[in-house]
């Protein structure tokens, strides 16, 4: 019996061995420029890599110093110094340019959004949260509701749904995404799309009866069906 080709012979044969490390010598020599250029190129994405890792923390680190304060202004309803700083502290706006590419100057979106919202600045609100993402289970919901209650003020009821919408399917829970709904049925009646809203509020009602907002569903749909009935 034939002695089983495995490919592996040069590690048994000294020759073998020999001959494939005079072809691996060859090769280097005759490509040794694309050689190096590989190695340093794997090198400078590593390094890269990981300097880019420390750069961004060290920039969170004090985008995270300069978020504190405006986000106390913020709870203090000083919304123009929590927004535009106050002297000592750059403010919102400035964290969430500056450092954007951060958790913190991210984060500094989201507050900025809800400064602007409180002083009316609608459009500009809705920027800011666009701008602003996350994984987590609640901020990144309310968000996408901030939006949908700024497009409200804006009376752009369809645009307000979509957001209520995208708030209402973001990891659903019994807590929170009860009063999305309820907010997502509201503004399709603004938006006089009636069938939808009865939808909704059969949602809130079928999936969350438990919830506070299962009570207000079941008389808004009434008043509503009530309503297109007479229409």
């Amino acid at each position: 019996m034939s002695k089983k080709n495995t490919g592996m012979e040069f590690l048994e044969d000294p020759d073998a061995l020999a001959g494939q490390l005079e072809r691996a010598e060859d090769f280097f020599e005759q490509n040794r420029n694309i050689v190096f250029g590989v190695l340093g190129g794997i090198l400078l994405l590593v390094a890269g890599f990981f300097g880019y890792r420390y750069y961004i923390g060290t920039q969170d680190e004090t985008a995270q110093t300069e978020l504190f304060p405006s986000v106390y202004q913020l709870e203090a309803d000083s919304l123009k110094k929590a927004l535009n700083g106050d002297g000592k502290s750059p403010g919102l706006i400035a964290v969430a340019d500056n450092y954007g590419s951060t958790p913190a100057g991210n984060l500094a979106a989201f507050y900025a959004g809800v400064a602007l919202i409180k002083q009316g600045k609608y459009d500009e609100a809705i920027d800011r949260l666009k701008n602003f993402s996350a994984s987590d289970l609640l901020v990144q919901a309310r968000a996408y509701a901030l939006i949908g209650d700024a497009y409200m003020e804006k009376k752009s009821f369809d645009e307000a749904a979509e957001y209520y919408q995208k708030a209402a399917d973001y990891k659903p829970n019994k807590y929170f995404t009860p009063g999305y709904l309820l907010k997502l049925a509201t503004a399709q009646e603004q938006a006089k799309q009636n069938d939808k809203a009865i939808e909704t509020y059969n949602s809130i009602i079928d999936k969350y009866a438990q919830s506070a907002e299962a009570i207000s569903a079941k008389k808004y749909k009434s008043m509503l069906e009530a309503m297109v009935g007479e229409s």
